[in-house]
């Protein structure tokens, strides 16, 4: 089947399925396949449950009624699919990347585009290869702008992803030291998110750079940039007050916002405020409407959330954490005026040889700013057990804590998804 027919029958389908267990009838089911599963042997579960038809590459799962769509590859026709789905519609899409703060900042800018546009943006970390495409084959002909959040660990992703989602206009929230081993060191990070702005000079696409960051501005030399971040390229956004939650304000021309009060932590989220409230502006959003929007916002799944439970004030940031995104969650915290503070921080994985300087690094940080410190994984144990509490697995941190009993702390826990140390809210 050509790609013109498949997009036919996908116009006739009420969206795209990979999953049996959620699909509603009427998807059309791509059947992927990955190390511990086969999409394919669940093609004739999709088709009896009420899909279209079921993508699949594998002859011997075909069931022979029609509703079989045998492809050469599922995952290569699916992007295809969305390539040509994205081409076919009359949507804004911003593309970004960066090394922290992407999910923040996609979902800021989202909630001041809806303000004023039907806008759809990526799922939660839906990020890569499949998760790009998935999200643009949920545009409709109503959306007006799409913010498309693209992720990568390895030079080339980026490139793949900006020409599978073909963005009008795009950013990167910083360059740091994230997924250093699949990048190739700190310049193959530099090299890598900037294949967004290489594909958008092609185009001659404008981008949307933070003035004050000199890393994007270099990189950014010589394309259609639109500035703000700094007092000579407005809006210029700046922290006004950074706990329990932080507060800004924003001026931009003739205008001034007043404080602003965000259900946010941390002072490093001033930067993904401010290119929400800068893109909003180019697209003429109301400016009381951008005020609104960032109020309101709430951040969930282990983001900069701050929590308060009957013992302790947590501000939690555990979805992740790399070398970058370490020092500036504990720079704003150090920053915190609150009595009995205490971090709670995890491994960084995905650094490759620099592992070990960058967790050292951590500690060191920690002593500078005369931190008090538990750490859990095996990198900071193996490294640090002499100066700081350790544990090596957030089990046996879970029981020591347990024992331990903390009340009246604010603590700051933040490590690599892999370390889950949201385990440990049960006993804070």
């Amino acid at each position: 089947m050509d790609i013109q027919a498949l997009y036919s029958l996908f116009l006739s389908s009420s969206g795209v399925t990979t999953d049996t267990r959620n699909l509603k009838k009427g998807q059309l089911f791509f059947a992927l396949k990955g190390e511990h599963f086969n999409g394919n042997s669940y093609a004739s579960a999709a088709i009896e449950a009420g899909c279209v038809g079921a993508v699949i590459d594998e002859e011997k799962h075909d069931t022979k009624d029609g509703k079989c769509i045998l492809v050469k590859d599922v995952l290569d026709s699916l992007q295809a699919l969305a390539r040509f789905h994205r081409r076919s519609l009359d949507c804004t899409v911003i593309g970004l990347t960066g090394s922290n703060g992407k999910t923040t900042s996609k979902e800021l800018l989202r909630d001041v585009l809806q303000k004023k546009y039907s806008t759809l943006a990526t799922q939660g970390n839906l990020n890569n290869h499949i998760g790009v495409p998935l999200t643009l084959l949920e545009l409709t002909a109503e959306h007006k702008m799409a913010v498309i959040e693209m992720g990568a660990n390895a030079q080339k992703e980026i490139a793949f992803l900006s020409g599978i989602s073909q963005p009008d206009y795009g950013f990167i929230t910083n360059i740091g030291k994230a997924h250093l081993e699949g990048f190739g060191g700190e310049e193959g990070v530099k090299i890598g998110k900037k294949e967004l702005f290489d594909y958008l000079k092609t185009k001659e696409s404008p981008v949307f750079v933070n003035a004050s960051d000199p890393i994007l501005m270099e990189m950014s030399e010589g394309m259609h940039r639109i500035l703000y971040g700094t007092d000579e390229a407005s809006p210029n956004v700046y922290l006004t007050q950074n706990e329990p939650t932080l507060h800004f304000g924003w001026s931009h021309n003739s205008y001034t916002s007043g404080d602003q009060e965000t259900q946010l932590t941390g002072s490093y989220n001033i930067s993904n405020i401010a290119v929400a409230i800068a893109i909003g502006r180019y697209f003429e959003v109301d400016e009381e409407d951008i005020n609104t929007a960032l109020r309101e916002y709430t951040p969930t799944n282990n983001r900069s959330e701050l929590r308060t439970t009957e013992k302790n004030a947590l501000i939690l940031d555990a979805y992740n954490a790399n070398p970058s995104s370490m020092k500036h969650a504990l720079q704003s915290f150090a920053g915190n005026q609150s009595a009995n503070k205490l971090c709670i921080l995890g491994d960084m994985f995905e650094l490759g040889e620099a592992s070990a300087k960058e967790h050292m690094a951590v500690v060191s940080y920690l002593e500078k700013l005369q931190l008090k410190a538990i750490l859990v994984g095996v990198h900071f144990s193996d490294l640090v057990q002499q100066y700081f509490q350790t544990y090596r697995t957030t089990e046996e941190a879970l029981v020591a804590l347990r024992e331990a009993n903390l009340s009246n702390h604010t603590l700051l826990i933040k490590g690599s998804r892999g370390m889950a140390l949201e385990r440990l809210l049960e006993v804070l």
